[in-house]
């Protein structure tokens, strides 16, 4: 089953987090409640699924990459083989966020630090670009796969004007199947907003046979 919720722990520490901000500025920005449903479906073409919310101002969707995707991807960019399949078997999606508001004018901005990914029984944070560096240090990727790796990532923070919106991958550190909620937040018009995908689900490692 799909459902939006909010994350109300998450909610209460990050305005925990930003009180000494918030009172110096004399303001306390209330927290939004959500219960427009999720979207999921699946592309016919390619036949892989993908999560999409909208509302609030805001279009978030998640779209499965099959780990042969990936690889080939990062391989065209100068990464090693081993390297290239260390990535794609962290669970990589093909990632949409946009401001929807043009109307009302609000920015939109998101932090991923602050997002929470919840699988088999552990709450982990996404692998984004600034965690992604330590790991290639360790492994001596080369800097040039490394610069062209980070630009192929969503931003970790990002403010969007009305109607803006960007693409990039987005990687959660699971292995091929694995099955995951993910709690996600925003910040519009003085707002904070959550919601959750449910069942969200790690393409499997499947390789596809080239026509003869």
């Amino acid at each position: 089953m799909i459902a939006v919720t909010d994350s109300i722990k998450q909610r209460i520490q990050y305005h925990r987090n930003r009180l000494p901000l918030l009172l110096l500025l004399g303001v306390l920005i209330p927290a939004a409640i959500l219960g427009e449903p999720v979207k999921q479906g699946v592309i016919p073409e390619t036949g892989l699924r993908y999560w999409e919310w909208q509302g609030h101002g805001a279009l978030f969707r998640l779209t499965q990459r099959l780990p042969d995707q990936t690889r080939a991807f990062f391989l065209a960019r100068g990464f090693a083989p081993d390297d290239a399949d260390f990535l794609a078997r962290n669970c990589v999606f093909q990632t949409l966020f946009k401001n929807i508001d043009s109307a009302a004018g609000a920015t939109l901005t998101y932090n991923l630090d602050e997002w929470k990914v919840h699988a088999l029984g552990t709450t982990r944070e996404m692998l984004t670009r600034e965690r992604w560096r330590g790991i290639w240090e360790a492994r001596s990727l080369a800097q040039a796969a490394r610069i062209a790796f980070e630009w192929s990532l969503l931003p970790t923070r990002q403010r969007y004007q009305p109607a803006d919106y960007n693409w990039g991958m987005t990687t959660f550190g699971l292995e091929p199947g694995t099955r995951f909620d993910l709690d996600f937040f925003w910040e519009r018009g003085g707002n904070l907003y959550s919601g959750r995908f449910e069942g969200v689900e790690c393409p499997a490692d499947l390789h596809l046979e080239a026509p003869v």
